[in-house]
């Protein structure tokens, strides 16, 4: 089996490749970068680059465990599975698991991840589980329960700008061994929203096609086995204009544009598109609300004061600090139940 290339090794198969083909889409870089980012380290915690909702505390996985429980008791208690996209260390599903085993639900879980090095810190948490390298493998026979925290601002991202009057590709370049945004080749109109054709000169357009065909393909499943599928992301109601590439190493943010792969690349995620994509499947869909919004109406006030005092930061970190820049939306089987956290 081969090795994953060395960081620095990475960024100079990049730069040749620029050098031999010319500019690459700004896609292309994010999609490189982050396989090899992913590959060949475990970023989480204080000696990683970032921290995660479920890395923070416990009661963000015990909270989605029982909004999943509460559903599937409301749907009949069907037989299910338990679907987890990008599950970091296994977290989030662990305190969910051990939640909704005192509520009686039971399912195997299988988790979408294409990094061994995270799949053993997930199989230290989760003993049992079943790994897929995409969706297209998940169980067709009983509906899905899918979690995916965090996981649609890591997919790649095609970032379209404007000069002047037209609208260009935005590439990236390469100049020795710096790396930098460049407009490339112009683009149709007719690929940009109407409502953002006007933009002024300078203006950037962001469009993730790989998180559109996973959310049509988890759609059409649900649709066609039952279930639901919850999504919790920076995000936005798109569209919109904005540049929201960014880059993090050692929990502060940095160029992305720097040591390709050797740091965490993500973008916003145009939740309103999702949500359409879902709807136009035949799912019902419920949001966009945010974190802060969801975790209370779960009952995080409740769970924190049980848990008393010591708490409280993680309390106002999930619900304050990241509670209106994460969204939550989520997409059901039309025959299920309203999920709890979104209203009456």
């Amino acid at each position: 089996m081969d090795q994953p290339t060395t960081g620095p090794l990475l960024a100079d198969r990049l730069a040749r490749a620029i050098a031999l083909g010319g500019p690459i889409p700004v896609s292309q870089f994010m999609a490189a970068a982050n396989t090899h980012y992913y590959a060949t380290r475990d970023p989480l915690g204080a000696g990683g680059d970032f921290t995660t909702a479920p890395e923070i505390s416990q009661m963000f996985g015990e909270l989605i465990g029982a909004w999943a429980a509460d559903l599937w008791d409301r749907a009949g208690r069907p037989a299910v599975a338990w679907v987890e996209l990008g599950p970091g260390r296994g977290t989030l599903s662990a305190d969910a698991l051990r939640v909704m085993a005192h509520a009686g639900l039971t399912p195997p879980v299988h988790f979408v991840e294409t990094s061994a090095t995270m799949r053993v810190a997930q199989a230290e948490r989760v003993a049992g589980a079943t790994w897929h390298d995409s969706i297209t493998t998940l169980p067709e026979d009983v509906p899905l329960i899918v979690i995916a925290n965090e996981f649609f601002d890591a997919l790649p991202i095609r970032q379209l700008v404007k000069r002047g009057e037209t609208w260009h590709e935005r590439l990236v370049a390469c100049q020795d061994t710096l790396f930098l945004p460049i407009a490339g080749t112009s683009v149709p109109d007719t690929i940009i929203p109407p409502a953002l054709a006007s933009a002024a000169s300078g203006a950037i357009v962001e469009t993730s096609p790989a998180s559109v065909a996973i959310m049509a393909d988890l759609s059409a499943r649900i649709v066609a086995q039952g279930g639901v599928a919850l999504a919790i992301d920076y995000g936005y109601d798109g569209p919109a204009v904005g540049d929201t590439l960014q880059a993090v190493r050692g929990h502060a943010y940095a160029n992305p544009f720097e040591a390709p792969g050797e740091q965490d690349l993500t973008a916003h995620v145009d939740m309103a598109t999702l949500r359409l994509v879902a709807s136009a499947s035949g799912a019902a869909t419920y949001g966009m609300i945010g974190q802060g919004a969801f975790l209370r109406a779960l009952g995080i006030d409740q769970r924190a004061a049980a848990l008393g005092e010591k708490v409280a930061g993680d309390r106002r970190r999930l619900v304050d600090d990241m509670g209106e820049l994460f969204k939550v939306i989520a997409v059901t089987h039309q025959d299920w139940p309203r999920p709890a956290g979104f209203g009456a």
